[in-house]
């Protein structure tokens, strides 16, 4: 066992004396501390003074900052909102600037087109005039040329003398002295009733189914005529014994087995129903057929059915009946009756109209 080491030894030193430090209340006063004391405290107490001064002054300096940035972030929103108010206002002013001059740009393209609408009207003015009379005066041609009808031409004449009239204008003296000269040559001319023939036709036609035939006609017998005249006889004289009334009537009976007759044409012969309804079929086609030559004017037709048609109701029809009388009586009168005119043609009247446009042209 090995033996406990010896402690290490402490060095020794000599004891220094603590510094001598006056007491509190007793230092003693070093010359020319107190001033520097006293001016040490007063830099201190203006620093702080003006520290806190600057301090003051930041802190209302920052306030008001904060208040002025507050205040311009208002403005700056305030002035983004009346700047978006005026954009929309300047948006919809320009689209209404662009609407004006839309409705500007219209208007001015109507102005152009009436102007050149009043232009076209008050050049070609007499051009419509003639091309309107010239249309008036080629109905009429076509009228007397292809129907005969007086009565149109004349009203279309008459109409386009009215229409040069309304122009007022002198150029056209010469075509109205033209017009008026064909007004008057068809006011010369002699005109048939041609209404008035065409409603007799329609009537004789409806009554051929009524009208009795030839070969149909009872005529009056002698007994009939002798009965007549012993009734006349009886009715003055005394009634007869009853042997001669039987002598009187067998008489009568024999005399009836012979008839002599008087005819004034040769006998028609006699018709099936068959036939009866053809010949009033054709004599109906006939006479049909003379009221549209009648009212085309050609007269060679109407002439050539008439005649036809008086021609079978002399042969074939009972000519004693008062309906064949009436109907023969229409035929011949309407069939001797002139139908055929010669209407003037307005070919001057035409050929002036056209020169006046080529003219005008």
């Amino acid at each position: 066992m090995t033996p406990d080491p010896a402690p290490p030894e402490t060095a020794t030193s000599t004891p220094t004396a603590p510094p001598s430090v006056p007491a509190p209340g007793r230092l003693r006063a070093v010359p020319g501390s107190r001033k520097l004391m006293f001016a040490v405290v007063a830099v201190a107490l203006l620093f702080g003074a003006q520290w806190l001064e600057t301090r003051f002054r930041l802190s209302a300096v920052q306030e008001e900052l904060a208040r002025r940035l507050a205040e311009s972030d208002g403005q700056s929103k305030e002035a983004r909102a009346i700047a978006r108010q005026n954009q929309e206002a300047l948006q919809a002013l320009a689209a209404k600037v662009g609407a004006l001059e839309a409705q500007l740009a219209e208007s001015q393209g109507q102005q152009l087109a009436l102007e050149s609408m009043y232009q076209e009207l008050s050049k070609g003015r007499d051009d419509r005039v003639i091309a309107e009379v010239e249309q008036a005066v080629s109905i009429a041609a076509q009228q007397l040329q292809l129907a005969g009808n007086v009565e149109a031409a004349l009203i279309a004449l008459t109409g386009a003398d009215a229409r040069l009239a309304r122009a007022a204008s002198p150029q056209f003296l010469g075509v109205r002295k033209l017009i008026a000269r064909d007004i008057e040559r068809l006011r010369a001319l002699p005109t048939a009733d041609v209404p008035g023939m065409a409603m007799k036709l329609e009537s004789v036609i409806a009554s051929v189914d009524s009208m009795p035939l030839a070969f149909e006609q009872r005529p009056m017998s002698n007994t009939v005529a002798a009965r007549g005249a012993d009734a006349a006889k009886k009715s003055a004289a005394p009634e007869p014994a009853w042997w001669q009334r039987f002598l009187a009537d067998a008489w009568a009976e024999f005399r009836q087995m012979v008839r002599i007759e008087r005819i004034d044409h040769a006998d028609p012969g006699l018709l099936s129903p068959q036939q009866s309804f053809f010949l009033r079929e054709n004599l109906k086609l006939r006479l049909v057929n003379a009221r549209l030559a009648l009212l085309a004017r050609d007269a060679k037709s109407f002439r050539d059915d008439m005649r036809q048609a008086q021609a079978w109701l002399e042969r074939y029809f009972d000519v004693r009946a008062k309906p064949v009388q009436g109907a023969l009586e229409v035929v011949r009168t309407l069939g001797t009756t002139n139908v055929a005119i010669e209407p003037p043609t307005l070919n001057e009247t035409l050929a002036a109209l056209r020169n006046f446009r080529s003219v005008k042209k």
